[in-house]
């Protein structure tokens, strides 16, 4: 988990649950467990022990499918997914506020609806917000 080795980049693990295909994200409460929040999920700040969580989450008893590595950015001291794609993700339905992990709000849920520094798509974010 972070160690304060980079302070601007982390990566994060992220699957979608077998059973009903909502996305978790590896939680920092277990190396094996897996949760639906966001602001829980495990911080990686080496690509070794990013590497190594992937691996270990791919063995574990928790049904996912699918599990890759975000990669992160530290948005005004929160962490938020580097790309729009996984900053839906982990918000929920881009149609219905009211509806997913954006419904609970927050300090997470507020800095991941105000980030802009997505790879790939900052063009795209930019046309959104003319809106």
């Amino acid at each position: 988990m972070t160690s304060g080795v980079r302070t601007d980049r982390a990566t994060a693990v992220t699957a979608n649950a077998l059973g009903g295909g909502e996305v978790v994200f590896l939680a920092s409460s277990s190396p094996s467990a897996w949760t639906a929040r966001f602001e829980d999920a495990a911080i990686f700040d080496s690509d070794v022990a990013a590497e190594a969580a992937l691996s270990a989450a791919a063995a574990s008893d928790f049904k996912v499918v699918d599990a890759y590595l975000i990669a992160l950015d530290n948005s005004a001291g929160v962490w938020t997914p580097l790309s729009l794609r996984e900053r839906i993700r982990a918000l929920g339905p881009t149609t219905e506020p009211q509806l997913g992990p954006q419904a609970r709000g927050g300090r997470v849920v507020e800095a991941l609806q105000a980030a802009d520094s997505a790879a790939r798509s900052s063009g795209r974010i930019r046309l959104i917000r003319r809106r």
